[in-house]
């Protein structure tokens, strides 16, 4: 019962929010997001028939099944998965986590995210631009939040499984994974590029991109 007034509250604060969030307001009471339109715009045209399934998505309900290298994962209902979310400036995301796994290093360009921990014992953080890392231990119950565009990160120290439900006050934050943007774009950034700004030498950037791409 405490888990579930809490998630109703933070969904409560996710939506208040959206009064201050950094998407565009919206102009009219809906605008269910046409994902199939060629027209393209700062968002999503509106479809002309909408109904229920609209504006509900059962994905963050349980545990999803974890099987990347980093030990997490990531269920995001945003825009993608609830179309009725448009122009509405808020989305959700669950983020599971094995015994030592980690969300790494990455930012949310459109986005302040706030997390609530539903199970488990998190190390988190943000990197502000000054270089200062802003950084705790979160239990179950708690919140922490990553201001936007900022680089920060959440682990799992315990010995135990972890979940958090995220809330951000956009309708498609994005998500920008440092090392994988850095050492697996396409095209890729030139080897000298990298090894010079993280002072290493080629084989070393190249064993990196290998193993992310891996």
């Amino acid at each position: 019962m405490a888990n579930t007034l809490a998630f109703l509250v933070l969904f409560a604060v996710a939506g208040i929010s959206a009064t201050t969030a950094y998407d565009p307001d919206a102009l009219q009471d809906i605008c269910v997001a046409d994902l199939n339109s060629g027209v393209k715009v700062n968002g999503f045209p509106c479809k002309s028939k909408v109904n229920a399934t609209d504006f509900s998505f059962a994905g963050l309900a349980r545990p999803g099944y974890i099987t990347s290298k980093f030990g997490s994962l990531v269920t995001t209902a945003d825009v993608m998965q609830i179309p009725g979310l448009n122009t509405l400036g808020v989305s959700m995301a669950r983020v599971d986590y094995k015994p030592g796994g980690l969300n790494p290093p990455h930012t949310h360009p459109r986005g302040t995210e706030m997390i609530f921990v539903l199970d488990g014992e998190l190390d988190v953080g943000f990197i502000t631009t000054a270089d200062v890392l802003i950084a705790k231990t979160i239990k179950k119950g708690e919140i922490f939040v990553f201001p936007r565009g900022l680089i920060h990160f959440q682990i799992n120290n315990g010995d135990k499984p972890a979940s958090v439900i995220a809330v951000f006050n956009s309708q498609l934050p994005g998500a920008q994974v440092s090392a994988v943007s850095l050492f697996a774009s396409t095209p890729p950034v030139t080897d000298d590029v990298l090894g010079m700004a993280f002072q290493i030498d080629t084989p070393e950037v190249e064993k990196i991109k290998a193993g992310l791409k891996g």
